[in-house]
């Protein structure tokens, strides 16, 4: 049977896993699902409908799962979807989604620290790390692997790519291109994540397509973004996976990106 404290507040309709510790003080909601292996410390809130998956890990304070903040939200059933190993620290909030039938959702092993905020809408991938105070509005899409530093602000529907890194107290109103770091107010583009890539297992190669993108892209103005894309393409890394996808998320981007 799961560890639950007596003070702790669940709703017999709750599906909670058999191994779950539920804290003093935790209220868990009529339309919560808990996996395996979740904790849950104290003074925990979590509504629904929402999913867990298993090992996740919830800290006093944190309010996961209530309904969206959107002025346009009018009760309609929405959700949130959330996978294994991730852990929400102090104070740390996730919004459900705000269209009938829409999610948010979180990947596997993410990290969001202290009073970090998540919208309704959001679409969280893996490894993840929401620094203290880092927030993000609704529909923002995080690539794997990327770093929010601590005070942060996302725009709505920003994408940030996978393996960037967002710089502290940023004001981030336009996509951040993949394996880039961004800083400022507004946030612009100040050179690769390459201590990043090392880290993550990225080959030199890798480096040096994504550091000719950088160059096309930001430092040489004589060229259009068109007109750079269309160098990368034609380059000696034209095959190159990180180059590619740089091109890719240029191409897709909706907001334009940071410059």
């Amino acid at each position: 049977m799961p560890e639950i404290h007596p003070t702790a507040v669940v709703h017999p309709a709750a599906e909670i896993a058999d191994d779950v510790k539920i804290g003093p003080f935790c209220v868990v909601g009529e339309h919560v699902k808990l996996g395996p292996g979740c904790v849950l410390h104290s003074h925990v809130v979590i509504d629904g409908p929402s999913s867990f998956g298993s090992g996740n890990e919830f800290f006093p304070f944190s309010i996961i799962g209530l309904k969206s903040q959107d002025l346009k939200y009018k009760g309609e059933p929405t959700y949130l979807e959330v996978g294994d190993n991730n852990v929400f620290r102090e104070n740390a909030t996730i919004n459900r989604a705000t269209d009938i039938g829409g999610a948010t959702r979180i990947g596997n092993n993410n990290l969001f620290l202290v009073s970090c905020h998540a919208g309704h809408d959001c679409q969280i991938g893996n490894h993840v790390i929401f620094s203290g105070f880092a927030t993000a509005a609704g529909h923002v899409t995080v690539g794997d692997y990327a770093i929010l530093a601590g005070c942060c602000a996302v725009h709505q529907f920003v994408s940030i790519g996978e393996h960037a890194m967002v710089g502290a107290m940023a004001r981030v109103s336009q996509d951040v291109l993949p394996y880039t770091i961004v800083e400022g107010h507004p946030a612009v583009t100040r050179s690769v994540n390459s201590i990043g890539m090392q880290r993550r297992g990225f080959s030199e190669e890798d480096l040096k397509a994504v550091r000719m993108c950088y160059k096309k892209l930001f430092v040489n103005k004589k060229l259009t973004v068109h007109e750079a894309l269309e160098e990368l393409r034609h380059s000696g890394y034209a095959e190159n996976a990180c180059l590619r996808r740089i091109i890719q998320f240029v191409e897709t981007s909706e907001r334009g990106f940071c410059h």
